[in-house]
């Protein structure tokens, strides 16, 4: 009976082809099948490193299809590696649909460490990395895109973004409107020649992408600093249910429950509950 082989799951470099691996290069050289977002872009990256394994296409598009294909080849034997255009493999990029049949159906999944452009990115910025949540990208249309960052108006923790260079600025005009001068950090060109970085308020990006077209140009990502916490204010959540309760029993009753199970103050919810209640 032929042996399962392996999906290794393989980051390829974001700029600098410095930062292809040993390891990499030897896990695309010696498995059977390369599936590359893109096989003309890669086959520029594979030629530089003299890598001659076959590969096929594996985008949005066709990966349902090629997922069906691909799981077959590896039942029988042949070890395939998934690559992307650049950076590690389904991070907002495709694969997931096969990642996720070869799980199903027991067939070994290996992912290497690698580059990633939100990780890089976040580790330079000097926003806090503790917590943080990656969104991909924004939506296209404004009226998504707004509401999409309103959800960031009372978050706590730092939120990372991608971003297409035809967007760039009316995003961060968005991030303006919806958030104010929040604290922001977008980089782009991570690894080549000119990396950069812009940090500040979103009135400082603006500026700096308005200053010149070329500003403008390369591949983006955008992070977002937590609100500021009041220390004093009360969590939205906690308000509501203390107006929820407050039909149904006596305002004193209705703060000391929500203290409870919120683990604050209860002459705080008592006040805020009159304040509310005009």
């Amino acid at each position: 009976m032929t042996d399962i082989a392996t999906l290794y799951i393989v980051p390829t470099p974001i700029g600098n082809l410095n930062d292809m691996t040993a390891r990499a290069i030897e896990i695309l050289s010696e498995v059977s099948w390369i599936a590359a977002e893109d096989t003309r872009h890669s086959a520029r990256l594979l030629q530089h490193f003299n890598i001659k394994t076959k590969t096929l296409s594996l985008h949005e598009h066709n990966e349902d299809k090629r997922a069906a294909m691909l799981c077959e080849r590896l039942k029988s034997g042949e070890a395939v590696a998934l690559i992307s255009d650049a950076g590690t493999p389904l991070i907002s990029d495709p694969g997931f649909v096969l990642v996720r049949r070869c799980r199903e159906q027991g067939i070994p999944v290996s992912a290497l460490p690698g580059p990633c452009a939100a990780i890089t990115a976040l580790s330079a910025s000097g926003l806090p990395t503790d917590k943080f949540i990656f969104e991909g990208f924004l939506p296209v249309k404004t009226q998504a895109r707004e509401g999409v960052l309103t959800e960031l108006l009372d978050r706590t923790f730092t939120t990372v973004f991608y971003e297409a260079p035809r967007r760039i600025l009316d995003t961060v005009k968005d991030i303006q409107r919806v958030l104010g001068e929040r604290s922001i950090v977008v980089a782009k060109e991570l690894t080549k020649t000119f990396e950069t970085y812009v940090s500040g308020t979103p009135q400082d990006v603006i500026t700096y992408l308005e200053a010149d077209a070329t500003h403008q140009k390369g591949e983006f990502v955008v992070m977002i600093g937590p609100a500021l916490v009041d220390e004093q204010a009360l969590p939205s959540e906690a308000m509501s249910l203390l107006m929820t309760l407050c039909d149904h029993m006596p305002l004193k009753k209705a703060a000391a429950v929500v203290a409870e199970h919120y683990g604050l103050k209860k002459n705080a919810l008592y006040q805020a509950g009159l304040d509310a209640k005009g």
